[in-house]
């Protein structure tokens, strides 16, 4: 029995029990009749939704705008967040100066910026884009300065012994160090990137996007719409995390104990 479960076809396999399982649940609700049938939109009615959508070309361009987002909040709130822990936590005066200011910051939910951001930028999709770039600095940020400040002593002893430069001692061996660490900031980063992105879009409803749609379809009461694109995000995001997982499972190979 373990030889067969540890086939990969059969793990493949024993994942869709309970999906299965669930839609089998789900259509039995929907069929049911009275008020239950209102809120469990039948299977039929959603693939006629998804095949609506997908002949006119709406889900792929939302899915399109809203990977986009995220993915460019993650790379510019991503690349900020890590240059600021990162400097942070070589530079202790640039902490003790902004340090307190940041922390303050991060306490305020990031939804809770969208009416300030609103009066300054408006609500367009520049103001989803800022949100969505906070939402991924932080966590970035956070990882960030742990990984380079808690480097052992013993790696700053053997860079002291070999005469390094601040550059070299950077390089060579508080970045390896702290690679982990940075990596999962930006696995987190990830995660609140996309979550930023689907709530904006909700909230403010500017251009396309996954969120955008879910909002018009609840005003014109089309569940099966917006079952539509709950399931797109959901595989949407199960795919993007899972192709980031095996970045930082190949960036980080050198490690002796897996991940």
């Amino acid at each position: 029995m373990k030889q067969v479960l540890a086939r990969p076809a059969a793990r493949f396999a024993i994942g869709f029990v309970v999906p299965l399982l669930f839609l089998a649940w789900w259509q039995w609700q929907a069929s049911s009749g009275g008020a239950r049938a209102l809120t469990f939109a039948p299977l039929q009615s959603i693939g006629a939704a998804l095949v609506e959508l997908v002949a006119d070309g709406a889900l792929a361009r939302d899915m399109f705008a809203t990977v986009s987002r995220s993915l460019a909040g993650l790379a510019i709130g991503g690349s900020l967040g890590i240059a600021m822990g990162v400097s942070m936590a070589i530079w202790r005066p640039l902490d003790r100066v902004l340090g307190p200011l940041l922390h303050a910051i991060r306490q305020v939910p990031l939804i809770g910026w969208l009416p300030l951001f609103g009066l300054w930028f408006g609500t367009g999709q520049g103001t989803e884009l800022i949100v969505v770039c906070l939402s991924a600095f932080f966590p970035a940020m956070l990882n960030s300065y742990e990984g380079v400040a808690h480097v052992e002593q013993r790696y700053l002893d053997v860079g002291r012994l070999y005469g390094f430069t601040p550059f070299q001692r950077f390089r060579l061996l508080l970045l390896p160090a702290a690679m982990p660490l940075i990596l999962t900031g930006l696995t987190q980063a990830l995660a609140f990137a996309w979550i930023a992105s689907i709530a904006t879009e909700i909230l403010l409803g500017a251009g396309s996007g996954l969120g955008v749609t879910m909002q018009l379809a609840q005003t014109q009461q089309r569940l099966d719409v917006i079952l539509v694109a709950i399931i797109a995000t959901a595989l949407l995001g199960f795919a993007i995390n899972t192709l980031f997982q095996r970045l930082r499972r190949h960036l980080l190979r050198w490690q002796a104990a897996p991940l």
